[in-house]
């Protein structure tokens, strides 16, 4: 029985999974996207999620750590440089998983995994919505704040209908002047 065995061998020795982990993540890590099957996919989000946590301290003991990991001088610079910076602020969730169609020759179920900061097509959405929020944001006293401003908000509106007939009449007498103002400067 396996009670207790979280650990997916993928068939493999505890060494040749390791040195396959340690493959993948160094891929991802370089070309930010890579094809696999999707056991191999949600195995490898286990082993590169705590090292891409580790890229967002820059730090000796963290370098060493992350290191031991991967073996990879390159990989190493571009994970604490480039990704380190851009997961900076998100806390948590670095890598997606899509699932693909199956494999041609086995029917095996493929994915693709990829560092979700760096997929072009999802990220422009999120820089035209502004800041990205995340799930602790909307539990705070954060959504309160609105429904406080709400009623200020109505108070303003009916100062501005009260005092509606005098700003009129003003704007009126106003309106030929600039209007003449403009005629001369487009001429």
């Amino acid at each position: 029985m396996r009670h207790g065995d979280k650990i997916k061998n993928l068939s493999r020795t505890a060494s040749h999974r390791r040195a396959l982990m340690s493959n993948m993540a160094c891929q991802l890590i370089e070309h930010k996207r890579i094809v696999t099957t999707l056991a191999k996919a949600k195995a490898l989000r286990v082993y590169a999620e705590p090292l891409i946590t580790r890229s967002k301290n820059d730090s000796m003991h963290n370098r060493r750590v992350v290191f031991s990991y991967l073996q990879d001088k390159e990989a190493i610079k571009e994970l604490f440089g480039v990704i380190g910076d851009k997961v900076a602020n998100r806390p948590g969730g670095y890598i997606r998983i899509i699932k693909l169609a199956p494999r041609v020759g086995d029917a095996a179920e493929m994915a693709m995994i990829e560092l979700v900061d760096f997929n072009e097509i999802y990220t422009k959405d999120a820089k035209d919505a502004g800041a990205k929020k995340t799930r602790r944001s909307r539990r705070s006293s954060g959504a309160a704040a609105p429904k406080a401003a709400a009623p200020a908000a109505e108070a303003t509106q009916e100062e501005v209908v009260a005092e509606a007939p005098a700003t009129e009449a003003t704007e009126n007498t106003e309106a030929p002047a600039q209007e003449e103002g403009t005629t001369e400067e487009n001429a």
